[in-house]
């Protein structure tokens, strides 16, 4: 187990609302509109499908019956859902959307150490901005894997997965120095964000890998891989013109 439960923000000058605002959507999206995971015909009309991302169309498909085979029991499972607009807003909206409790809280830890100081990099507005378009960089870097690798273009994916892989890109350009605090099974030590991410992306790399063989086990590596080189790259477009904060890039 390798978990960061913090970094050092001492030199965090901006009290990071987007990124209190972001984490508070994804937690009222899953609480009150997916009903903690439970409601799946609104989860499945607003993910993103890749088949509805390539041919612009809204795909709707039957409930089907699956049977449990430990149990023996069979029960529904929904199909896919009409979305009530542009298929392409899907992108959006499925940054918003988690599979369960686990997801959403794996997501939002990781958002809440990172996303402050990219927040305080760049300014509000900037880091909302930034946060959304490397989501959205993320959600088609996922959707041409889908295609590159011959998966099933009908499997929606969702999570916020994308865009805070591209905040962990920018993180790691920015602040490649910087105090992570880390929990390593019973213990917890300090290790330079340089080594808390750069295991982070290894795993996405080798387990990305492993789609290759049919073993990505339902996880969008595609996205997460794509939304980091995302937030690589975009981090320093978007900080254009501005003065870097003091200890940006020591940490």
């Amino acid at each position: 187990m390798f978990i960061p439960i913090g970094d050092d923000d001492q030199d965090r000058r901006l009290t990071p609302f987007v990124n209190y605002a972001l984490i508070a959507a994804n937690i009222l999206v899953f609480v009150f509109l997916q009903g903690f995971g439970s409601n799946a015909r609104f989860t499945y009309a607003f993910s993103t499908v890749p088949r509805e991302i390539l041919t612009g169309h809204d795909v709707v498909t039957p409930d089907k019956t699956v049977e449990d085979p430990d149990s023996g029991a069979s029960y529904q499972v929904p199909g896919l859902q009409p979305t009530p607009f542009s298929v392409y807003l899907t992108l959006l909206t499925s940054m918003f959307m988690h599979g369960g409790i686990a997801h959403i809280f794996g997501n939002m830890l990781y958002l809440w150490i990172f996303g402050d100081n990219i927040e305080n990099y760049l300014g509000h507005g900037r880091y909302l901005v930034f946060y959304l378009v490397v989501g959205l960089a993320a959600s088609l870097a996922h959707v041409a894997t889908v295609t590159m690798l011959g998966q099933d273009p009908l499997t929606p994916s969702l999570g916020a997965s994308g865009a805070i892989s591209g905040v962990l890109g920018g993180y790691l350009l920015l602040f490649p120095r910087k105090a992570v605090r880390m929990l390593m099974g019973r213990m917890v030590t300090t290790v330079p964000a340089l080594m808390a991410i750069g295991v982070w992306f290894v795993f996405q790399v080798i387990s990305g890998l492993g789609m290759l063989g049919g073993t990505g086990g339902g996880v969008a590596y595609g996205a997460h891989i794509g939304g980091f080189v995302a937030g690589l790259i975009l981090v320093k477009v978007f900080a254009i013109g501005m003065r870097p904060p003091e200890r940006a890039l020591g940490g």
